[in-house]
C-alpha cells in the first residue's frame, strides 16, 4: 500500500489515509487501495469493526484536484470509470457489513466530509472543521450527497452545498454529521471506548442492524453510484470546473467570483 496504512488489531480494521502532503486527498491509487482492503476485510469474519482516519493534521481534503483536473485529457470511458470507482468507496463504506467509525482528526472538505457521512459513527476532534467546497470549484457534491443528506437532512445540505461555507465540529455535532466532539488529546481514548461498546454486540446482529436500516430505506445503490458518478464525470471536464480547479491550484479567485 502506498497511499493508505491498513492494519488489523484485535478484530478492528484500521485504515489510515496516508497522503499528508496533499491533505490525504483521494486519487485513483488511494481509491483502489481502499476498495482492495474493504474487499479483503469484508470476507474476513474476524474483522468486527473498522476505523477510518487521516495521517497528520487533516482528515481528508476530498478529491485530489490535480488528478480531477487531468480528467479533461482522459477519454470519456476513463473519466467515467474513475468516477465510478470513487463513488464505490462511499457506497462500500456505507454498506460494509460491520460497524465503521470515522476518527476525524482534523479538517474535512468535500469528499472528505462524504467519507465521514458514509461511516456509521463519527468522533471528531474539537479543532476539526468541515466544508462542501465543490460549488466554489465549479462542480457539485454529487457522489457524497446521498450519505450527507441521510446524516444532516435536505435543508442543511441545501444551504451548505450552495454556500460552501466552513463549519466547525460543534456545528457538525448539532447537524448530526458527527456523533461526538472531544479535545484532540482525548480523541483516541473516545474512539477506543466506542469500539469497546461496539464489540459487545454480536457480530451477526451488528450486520443485521445495518441491513435492517437499508431495508427501511431501500435505495438502489447501483443506480446511485452510476448516476452520481456520471454527473461528476460530466461536470468536471466542463469550463466552470476547469476554471474553478485552476483558480484553486493557482491560488486566485475564479472568473465568476466578485473581485476576480
Amino acid at each position: 500500500m502506498t497511499t493508505i496504512e491498513a492494519r488489523l488489531e484485535g478484530g478492528v480494521g484500521r485504515i489510515v489515509l496516508d497522503r499528508p502532503e496533499v491533505g490525504n486527498a483521494l486519487d485513483g491509487t488511494m481509491v483502489g487501495e481502499i476498495l482492495s482492503v474493504l474487499d479483503e476485510w469484508e470476507k474476513d469474519r474476524s474483522v468486527r469493526a473498522l476505523v477510518l482516519t487521516g495521517r497528520g493534521k487533516v482528515f481528508s481534503a476530498g478529491a485530489d484536484l490535480r488528478n480531477m483536473k487531468a480528467m479533461k485529457e482522459a477519454t470519456p470511458e476513463e473519466n467515467a470509470r474513475e468516477a465510478r470507482a470513487t463513488a464505490r468507496v462511499f457506497s462500500r463504506l456505507y454498506r460494509f457489513p460491520r460497524p465503521v467509525v470515522a476518527r476525524v482528526n482534523g479538517a474535512a472538505r468535500g469528499g472528505g466530509v462524504g467519507l465521514v457521512a458514509a461511516c456509521d459513527l463519527a468522533v471528531a476532534a474539537d479543532a476539526a472543521h468541515f466544508a462542501f467546497t465543490e460549488v466554489r470549484l465549479g462542480i457539485v457534491p454529487a457522489m457524497i450527497s446521498p450519505y450527507v443528506v441521510r446524516k444532516i437532512g435536505f435543508g442543511a445540505a441545501r444551504r451548505l452545498f450552495l454556500t460552501g461555507e466552513t463549519f466547525d465540529a460543534a456545528a457538525a455535532r448539532s447537524l448530526g454529521l458527527v456523533d461526538e466532539v472531544v479535545p484532540a488529546e482525548k480523541l483516541d481514548e473516545r474512539v477506543e471506548e466506542t469500539l469497546r461498546n461496539l464489540l459487545l454486540g454480536a457480530p451477526g446482529a451488528a450486520g443485521a442492524v445495518k441491513e435492517l436500516l437499508r431495508v427501511i430505506d431501500p435505495t438502489d445503490w447501483e443506480a446511485v453510484e452510476e448516476k452520481t458518478a456520471r454527473l461528476l464525470a460530466e461536470l468536471r471536464v466542463g469550463d466552470e470546473a476547469q476554471e474553478g480547479m485552476a483558480a484553486f491550484l493557482e491560488k486566485r479567485r475564479p472568473a465568476w467570483a466578485p473581485g476576480s
